[in-house]
């Protein structure tokens, strides 16, 4: 795919920039806080459209994600060739997903997602993400820590509840 067709960044005022794709998705105000994280399509007259955002609140050493959405209407917008380069790279989501652990990964211990929609869960988990033990809590390491350092991050994560 041509890389400028997609660029994947975090965004201070994200909540401004994807409000309208979060509204449309979950019929609700986005988080105010960071951390926001676009994947923007670029058309063919250098116009930027919000096509996929997550978002990540800081909890300490960790990371919990959520309020991931996918315009549609972006994905119809691209050429045949996007299209399909977007497809074969698994997908909007996974693309913005994979890079925001990139991202984080300098910063972060892990990074949760509580999860109950079993299209996105086959999603994180092709990236990387991992069962908890928890119903719904997945997990994924940004560091080797030691056993008990894991459930005890674990265990703070899954204290949130749904997030």
């Amino acid at each position: 795919m041509n890389a400028a067709a997609i660029d994947i960044r975090e965004e201070e005022d994200g909540a401004a920039i994807a409000g309208g794709l979060f509204r449309r998705s979950f019929g609700d105000e986005p988080p105010a806080f960071p951390h926001h994280v676009i994947a923007y399509h670029r058309d063919a007259r250098g116009g930027e459209v919000a096509a996929c955002y997550v978002h990540f609140t800081p909890a300490g050493r960790i990371l919990l994600g959520g309020g991931a959405c996918v315009d549609r209407r972006a994905m119809r917008a691209m050429g045949p060739r996007e299209r399909e380069a977007v497809r074969a790279a698994g997908g909007l989501y996974r693309m913005t997903l994979e890079w925001a652990t990139r991202h984080f990964a300098p910063s972060y211990d892990a990074i949760f997602g509580y999860c109950g929609d079993p299209l996105a869960e086959r999603v994180d988990r092709s990236v990387g993400f991992r069962k908890t033990g928890h119903a719904h809590l997945l997990v994924y390491w940004l560091r080797d820590l030691a056993a008990h350092e894991r459930e005890r991050l674990v265990a703070q994560a899954n204290s949130y509840g749904p997030f």
